[in-house]
């Protein structure tokens, strides 16, 4: 077994307050396309940028564009929980994880049954309206016959999650600063730690067993105790 692998295998043995945090490439091996990658949304060739159709304003000025690219682009039928998702779950279960802090919206990791979950930029299946504030579920939204979903009051539907220009939820940063602070183990997956405020929460770590697994480079890379290069999908299968 590779080196870095067994440093990391005996980091987990060993802790019983592991924080997870991670980012798109935990979903991609579930079949969920990331942003920034080669072949990833923001490549891709829209009337408008993905960033701009993702914002508040674009949703608020052009609600019914936003729906066509949310629907097609960032709701997907069929995934399933991969091994990443899995052993948090199980980690959890065992005592040795606290939390995962995800910037996904997808609801994997509750689906693979972890139960402590920060969601720093929301979720697909929470939904509201922005009139009443009745919130809905994510097959009501899928399910509604017009493009842009209404509430039974008229009011615009519109999914819980953190648009371009929007903050970050309050409750959600300072929860997950206080388990970034508390963790024994701090494992960063999937993630080019470009989004933020987000990436800026890991400035928070105080501990000496920072471990970071992505498949390509990252800024914090020189800040790493451990640094393994590769799809965390198939570093996570190779551990107990």
């Amino acid at each position: 077994m590779d080196e870095k692998i067994m440093q990391l295998k005996e980091m987990v043995s060993s802790s019983h307050r592991i924080v997870f945090f991670g980012g798109a490439g935990v979903s991609t091996e579930s079949g969920i396309p990331d942003f920034r990658s080669e072949d990833g949304l923001y490549r891709q060739k829209y009337r408008y940028p993905p960033e701009v159709m993702l914002s508040h304003s674009f949703f608020v000025a052009h609600p019914e564009e936003f729906y066509r690219f949310y629907r097609d682009k960032i709701l997907f039928d069929g995934v399933e929980p991969n091994i990443a998702h899995k052993k948090l779950a199980q980690w959890e279960k065992q005592g040795k994880l606290r939390t995962v802090i995800t910037q996904n919206i997808d609801g994997l990791h509750q689906m693979a049954g972890s139960r402590d979950v920060v969601e720093l930029h929301g979720s697909i299946h929470r939904n509201y309206c922005m009139h009443c504030k009745k919130t809905y579920t994510l097959e009501e939204v899928k399910n509604s016959p017009e493009v842009v979903p209404r509430c039974s009051c008229g009011g615009i539907i519109r999914p819980d999650v953190v648009l371009y220009e929007e903050g970050l939820d309050q409750n959600a940063i300072e929860k997950a600063v206080r388990e970034i602070a508390e963790a024994d183990v701090l494992i960063v997956g999937g993630t080019s730690l470009v989004v933020y405020p987000a990436a800026g929460l890991l400035q928070y770590y105080r501990g000496n067993k920072l471990v970071l697994v992505n498949k390509s480079p990252t800024g914090m890379d020189e800040q790493a105790d451990l640094l393994i290069t590769g799809k965390i999908g198939e570093v996570f299968s190779q551990l107990p």
